[in-house]
């Protein structure tokens, strides 16, 4: 009996023993399971996180290019810490997309910048001139729209769109304070609320109509557009009382960081009495310490005086005149010029002081006609004229960008081998023939003359992503012998720009600032202060000049695309954020 008993009690211990080691393994693996459920989570997490990191590397190297005018392809691939990431970009709706995706086993993060390009420039018109005008004939056409502040005289020749002449300007200022050229003293507005608004006063000396202003100006920042007002004085100071001069504003696009002269175009142009003080006004609707204006000012003007202040409000002496200029009176322009019907022949409408041989299929406005195919429609008056699409601050900037790219002294020639330049300055002469092709990358400033012929191309690569490049000469321009621009990416255009004001400067020989005799391909031409001349079949996208002369059979044909222009580089970096968001 005694040794049975001994053999339960080992029995019952070997029984305690396995039940505690079953209950040991379910506690331990119960903890264990959460346990590395943690760390697996940690590790993802960890995971992730370098998965963003590498996303949010290229999407700031991306930037950078974009904002420094840099090549950016339309796919790029990066590997930081053994995660990787790409990026896709995609252009639509003036806006550049850039999505980028990083991954590390397959945890992967994903990031999209929206930028815009803000520049404040458009090319809204086919042709638009300046108070030179515009000449067409010889078969000459334009697919698009024009847009003059001069007569559009136009014989044996075709517009698609709808052709507007304004009342042309007086060729030089009737008011100005410009001395010095360099200004002495300068004026901050829209800085605070006591000095968010400008304002200068003036006389004029006859009753001729108002047609522009130009300041001389410059921001901090990014200001936004503000209101010019014309009104009369109250005991010294602006007043409340406007003067009609339409809805205009200063387009801050169009100022930079440099001093430039900037435009505003009055849509209504009043006449004023001779003796009496005015007010030109800059009115801004809100004011940042960050995001102002700076206005060029002296004291050499000896009818008016700068306030700075709030319209409505009160306003501050300055004891300076701000840098301005005031352009009145000028000339009566007309469309057309033929003797008999169906001389020009408008798709859209036509809108001038005067048509004269013109068939017009959309409505015709006009105060007087003749030898048209319907009577004038006199309800809408004299169209305003309009500011050009560049300033010379924009221009400034441009020539800044390219010559911090480097230098390239003397002239510069381009044959059969061919070249890649951008950003770039050149102190001579650029020539591209012999069959050769300048694949343009960034802003290129010339500082003599160009010329593109005898076979030769330009080339803006796919790499440009629908983004143009600016090609600026301060000499002429000269297109001939079947030279071409080629564009490898749809929205991507050159901008030749030549600052001369030939045929009218010393040295020009009557030859014009742009000159395209044959050939062409995908340029904007802008010779704000000179003439541009197509002749010869000549076909290029836009044209913007003080004067243009089409003739021979050539044509514009204007793509939608350059109401909105991006810039490889453009001014001042030119891109906007519009968003920066993780989306996955």
């Amino acid at each position: 009996m005694h040794s049975n008993t001994h053999g339960e009690k080992g029995q019952v211990l070997i029984a305690v023993v396995i039940l505690f080691t079953a209950i040991m393994t379910t506690v331990i693996v119960g903890l264990t399971g959460p346990i590395l459920s943690q760390v697996q989570i940690s590790k993802n997490l960890q995971q992730s996180k370098q998965s963003y990191f590498a996303a949010e590397s290229l999407a700031e190297d991306m930037l950078y290019r974009f904002k420094t005018g840099k090549t950016v392809s339309a796919s790029e691939t990066l590997t930081v810490g053994g995660a990787s990431a790409s990026a896709n970009v995609t252009t639509g709706g003036g806006e550049q997309t850039i999505t980028v995706s990083g991954d590390l086993f397959d945890l992967e993060r994903a990031i999209v910048i929206s930028l815009s390009q803000g520049s404040g420039i458009a090319f809204n018109y086919g042709l638009q001139a300046g108070n030179g005008g515009v000449s067409m004939g010889g078969g000459a056409s334009i697919d698009g729209n024009i847009y003059s502040n001069g007569t559009i005289d136009a014989v044996s020749a075709s517009i698609t769109g709808t052709a507007i002449a304004a009342n042309s300007a007086a060729l030089s200022a009737t008011i100005a304070n410009e001395s010095p050229s360099t200004p002495p003293s300068s004026i901050n507005f829209r800085n605070a609320s006591a000095s968010q608004d400008f304002a200068q006063s003036f006389q004029v000396p006859d009753e001729t109509p108002l047609n522009k202003v130009q300041f001389y100006i410059r921001k901090v920042g990014s200001p936004s557009n503000a209101t010019v007002r014309l009104v009369n004085d109250n005991a010294g100071s602006p007043s409340t009382n406007t003067i009609s001069i339409g809805s205009v504003s200063l387009n801050a696009g169009l100022v930079t960081g440099s001093y430039g002269w900037v435009e505003v175009v009055f849509t209504t142009n009043p006449s004023l009495i001779p003796g009496t003080t005015y007010w030109i006004v800059i009115d801004n609707s809100s004011q940042s310490s960050s995001n102002y204006f700076t206005i060029g000012a002296g004291t050499e003007y000896g009818s008016g005086q700068a306030k700075t202040g709030s319209y409505g409000g009160s306003w501050t002496a300055t004891s300076l005149d701000g840098y301005f200029r005031i352009y009145t009176g000028g000339f009566t322009s007309y469309i057309g010029g033929a003797g008999y019907v169906g001389g020009v022949t408008i798709g859209g409408n036509a809108w001038a002081s005067n048509v004269r041989g013109a068939s017009v299929t959309g409505n015709l406005y006009c105060l007087t006609g003749s030898n048209n195919n319907k009577s004038c429609n006199t309800s809408q008056g004299v169209p305003p004229a309009q500011s050009m699409p560049f300033s010379d601050a924009n221009i400034a900037d441009w020539k800044a960008q390219a010559e911090a790219g480097g230098t390239h002294t003397g002239n510069y020639s381009i044959g059969w081998q061919g070249a890649t330049l951008g950003p770039l300055k050149i102190t001579g002469d650029l020539s591209i023939a012999g069959g050769g092709t300048l694949t343009i990358t960034g802003p290129v400033w010339v500082q003599g003359n160009i010329s593109l012929g005898g076979g030769g191309d330009i080339t803006l690569p796919s790499t440009s992503l629908g983004r143009s490049v600016m090609l600026v000469a301060d000499g002429r321009i000269q297109i001939n012998g079947g030279g071409q621009v080629i564009s490898e990416s749809a929205g991507s255009y050159l901008f030749m720009v030549s600052t001369s004001e030939c045929p009218n400067a010393v040295g020009c020989s009557s030859s014009p600032a742009i000159s395209i005799s044959g050939g062409g391909g995908a340029i904007a031409a802008n010779a704000q202060q000179g003439t541009v001349s197509i002749s010869g079949g000549a076909h290029i996208n836009a044209i913007t000049a003080n004067q243009i002369s089409i003739s021979g059979g050539s044509s514009v044909t204007y793509d939608e695309g350059l109401a909105s222009p991006e810039f490889v580089g453009g001014p001042s970096g030119g891109y906007t954020i519009g968003e920066w968001a993780e989306i996955e």
